[in-house]
């Protein structure tokens, strides 16, 4: 009985585990599918999953609309710049908080975790009104400056270095390592499966990032990826077979990269265990 109990407990599990990656997978092959299909095929009712014909003629409406090729220039200039950024200032940060002693720490990291209650609607109005100020409007340096600390990243960060052994840095001083060397040479290589982590999660925020850089930017030569894909998308009419290519060459390069930080993230945590 308790045999039979356990079989089913697992069916069940497997089960529940299929039905989500249905729910994940089922919409991005649609859109991938219907890339390829034409427009009679995606409007008609009622829908059908897979294409009868598949055309390349979305692909090539798509870039002789918009210079898509412009557009993802800038957005990896800005996610490449963004992601490096980010990590090296919530790294740095979060060390300190988690092994450097100092005064103000705790209330310090507790204004930290209170700002990421403030939505960034809250803030874009005056954030703009700065930076119109220091005329970083429309630059890269606008971009990227105000969005260099990421406080979801701190705390990550923080509780990972706090879980570390205190006996890592009494090893690194006895061998006459000082404080840089120590989160250099021993505190990093031990992180990287959660710099990994981290840096994802970066590169997929700034790359799906519309409200922010639609703000930041006013002209088409700055203007990223998402924000230029949107314009296919209108009130008065909608292009739908290339609204459905350009979201397959904004997915396709974040999918990518997710897969080959998954990848590493899996070997990083191998290769990093602390043996007692």
């Amino acid at each position: 009985m308790r045999m039979l109990s356990r079989g089913l407990s697992g069916t069940l599990k497997w089960l529940f585990l299929i039905f989500i990656m249905l729910t994940i997978i089922l919409p991005i092959g649609w859109i991938m599918i219907s890339a390829f299909k034409t427009e009679v095929q995606i409007i008609r009712y009622p829908p059908h999953y897979f294409a009868t014909e598949l055309v390349l003629k979305n692909f090539q409406t798509l870039f002789k609309r918009a210079p898509v090729l412009l557009y993802i220039r800038n957005t990896v200039i800005y996610v490449v710049l963004l992601t490096l950024g980010q990590l090296l200032v919530d790294t740095m940060a979060a060390y300190a908080f988690a092994r450097m002693d100092f005064r103000g720490r705790h209330v310090l990291f507790t204004i930290l975790l209170a700002a990421m209650m403030i939505p960034f609607q809250v803030i874009m109005i005056p954030l703009f009104i700065e930076l119109s100020a220091f005329r970083m409007v429309n630059t890269y340096y606008g971009l990227v400056i105000p969005r260099l600390v990421s406080v979801t990243g701190i705390f990550m960060l923080r509780a990972y270095f706090a879980t570390l052994p205190a006996a890592l840095e009494e090893a690194g001083r006895i061998d006459g390592l000082r404080e840089a060397g120590i989160f250099i040479r021993i505190m990093l290589p031990l992180c990287m499966p959660v710099l990994i982590t981290h840096a994802v999660l970066s590169f997929n925020m700034g790359w799906n990032d519309l409200l922010y850089p639609l703000l930041m930017t006013s002209s088409i030569e700055k203007r990223m990826l998402a924000n230029g894909l949107a314009n296919l998308v209108g009130t008065d009419s909608t292009e739908y077979g290339p609204a459905f290519a350009g979201a397959v060459v904004s997915i396709v390069p974040a999918l990518m990269f997710y897969i080959f930080g998954q990848k590493y993230f899996v070997n990083s945590i191998v290769s990093s265990g602390i043996k007692e």
